[in-house]
């Protein structure tokens, strides 16, 4: 049975607090991508443009039907196969921002569809270009109210990051992965590593719940 090694745990803390970075980094290019490719999905949704909306909705409804660690693995593993080939990393952040564009669009739509019909009949009264609308007015309005959710996209995200272990990958997980399989010992890397993904998610969790207050409307 396994016994706590203070020593070894405090050794092993430095390479796991780079796991911990490369998390982060990992965590919030992926978001920016997930927060532009949703906003562009929703907008064509929206607009209901032949051919091109149907295949939005497709791409929304594909990625959501899928698990994450299948289409890391198919980014990854098959894709080379058909002469497609990019680093880990990269390959990483992408596949999670594109998986979690999926479900920022949906956010964004209905931000968009709660807008009220007045604020498109203002703006076409003032004459203003439909781009104009959309960058002033639309999407402004739109946003606000859903900063909540997307802050609680951002919190999943952070955690789910530790699914890019398995395409090598040495982000949290990994790192305590590669830890516990060169010492034999998982206890330690895996506790720490647990407490290190709740020291970050927990505050913003808390932060979450102070912006819906401030940003939600209460009925």
């Amino acid at each position: 049975m396994s016994v706590w090694d203070n020593t070894f745990a405090i050794s092993i803390v430095p390479i796991l607090l780079k796991g911990l970075w490369l998390t982060i980094q990992i965590t919030l290019v992926g978001f920016v991508i997930s927060l532009v490719v949703g906003l562009v999905v929703a907008v064509i949704r929206y607009l209901k443009i032949p051919i091109i909306s149907p295949l939005a909705t497709f791409y929304v409804s594909f990625v959501r039907g899928t698990p994450l660690l299948v289409q890391a693995y198919v980014a990854f593993y098959v894709l080379p196969l058909l002469g497609v080939t990019f680093d880990a990393l990269p390959t990483g952040i992408v596949v999670i921002g594109l998986n979690y564009s999926a479900y920022t669009a949906e956010v964004y739509r209905a931000g968009i569809e709660q807008l009220h019909k007045g604020q498109w009949e203002a703006a076409k009264a003032l004459s203003l270009p439909r781009w104009r609308t959309w960058v002033r007015i639309v999407i402004p309005q739109a946003v606000r109210p859903i900063i909540p959710v997307l802050g609680n996209y951002l919190i999943m995200m952070f955690k789910d990051s530790a699914i890019l272990s398995s395409i090598t990958i040495i982000e949290l997980l990994g790192s305590a992965l590669s830890i516990g399989s060169s010492y034999y010992r998982y206890l330690e890397p895996i506790t720490i590593i647990g407490l290190m993904y709740l020291a970050i998610s927990f505050p913003c969790s808390l932060l979450i719940k102070k912006l819906e207050r401030r940003f939600v409307p209460q009925h």
